[in-house]
């Protein structure tokens, strides 16, 4: 009690100081610590609904006879997967931005649960490097209704964006030209509103590195003590870090994790064949990093199509994490 009087009065003689930085400075310089574990790493293995992203796509479109989301959980079930990612994408109304309704959300988390499957997160779109104000705003409002989305599914995390996801551009093109602390300064005080909405509904908000913003390890942290909220973490995408050695990227955002993407190679889909992830070398650093929850595998698909069937692809990379998280127990 005496420690809480000591610091309230502090804060009370605080207030009459003369303020010497803004908010955003404030904010930027905040030492996020990373999320306290106890009991040592325990992982479970999950499969991110983007591997089958062309036969869910099929199915919601009516384009041929692809494959349903309860199709996908019951895959994950006899391929023994621990839990499912349910990209928001892949339900009904994403494209035309409607909440899917409620029955069929319901459907599928009654699906999940007889299958065994937890849902270990869902993520949604949105772009908060443009200078178009108007977007932004749209955006925060859509990702808000990725929140409650998650909420409905009891998915502890929704996955969101800090890059440009906007075909041929950049965040220097579409931000007009603004300088990086600026756009850094308008992605988290957009991924903060998400975040405190987020708080309400106990969902938190994963900042995925996937794009050209976030290039670094420390460009991601960065992101996240200027963003400043204990409902706010990194999704540790191990495919997109852009630098020689992704594995030092790596290990330095690990303790910051609230969820993952593994992905087969870690210079990206194009280096899969050539350079593919050296997973019990991924594994030893998700694992010294204390990380206890889900890692997602995502596999994909050569960009400008190519030859690519999830249903031996995905089952091929699963047995290859199983081997690695065996021999680095």
């Amino acid at each position: 009690m005496a420690d809480y009087s000591s610091r309230r009065n502090f804060l009370k003689t605080a207030a009459l100081f003369p303020v010497v930085a803004t908010a955003g400075a404030s904010r930027a310089s905040a030492a996020i610590a990373p999320p306290k574990r106890v009991g040592g790493p325990s992982l479970r293995i999950s499969l991110n609904a983007y591997s089958f992203a062309k036969l869910l796509n099929d199915r919601l479109q009516e384009r041929g006879p692809g494959m349903s989301l309860l199709e996908l959980a019951e895959f994950c079930a006899r391929q023994g997967f621990d839990g499912i990612d349910i990209t928001a994408y892949y339900f009904p109304g994403y494209r035309e931005r409607q909440p899917p309704p409620d029955a069929f959300v319901f459907e599928v988390k009654k699906r999940c649960f007889e299958l065994g499957l937890g849902i270990s997160g869902t993520g949604t779109g949105n772009n908060f490097t443009t200078a178009d104000k108007v977007a932004r705003a749209r955006d925060v409002e859509w990702v808000k209704r990725g929140v409650e989305l998650a909420a409905k599914l009891g998915a502890p995390v929704l996955r969101v964006f800090a890059d440009t996801q906007m075909r041929a551009q950049t965040w220097e093109t579409v931000s007009n030209g603004a300088s990086r602390a600026d756009v850094e300064k308008w992605i988290a005080d957009d991924i903060r509103a998400c975040a405190d909405y987020a708080a309400k509904f106990g969902v938190i908000i994963g900042v995925q590195n996937h794009g050209d913003f976030i290039k670094t390890a420390a460009d991601l942290i960065s992101l996240l003590q200027r963003i400043d909220s204990p409902w706010c973490g990194a999704i540790v995408d191990t495919g997109y870090f852009k630098v020689a050695d992704p594995y030092a990227e790596i290990a330095q955002a690990a303790p910051y994790a609230v969820n993952w993407q593994i992905k087969q190679s870690p210079l990206g889909v194009e280096k899969e064949a050539e350079v593919p992830t050296d997973l019990k070398r991924l594994l030893r650093i998700v694992r010294r990093s204390g990380y206890r929850g889900y890692l997602p595998i995502e596999t994909l698909s050569p960009r400008g199509g190519g030859d690519y069937d999830p249903h031996t692809v995905v089952p091929k990379f699963l047995a290859e994490v199983r081997r690695a998280l065996a021999d680095t127990a």
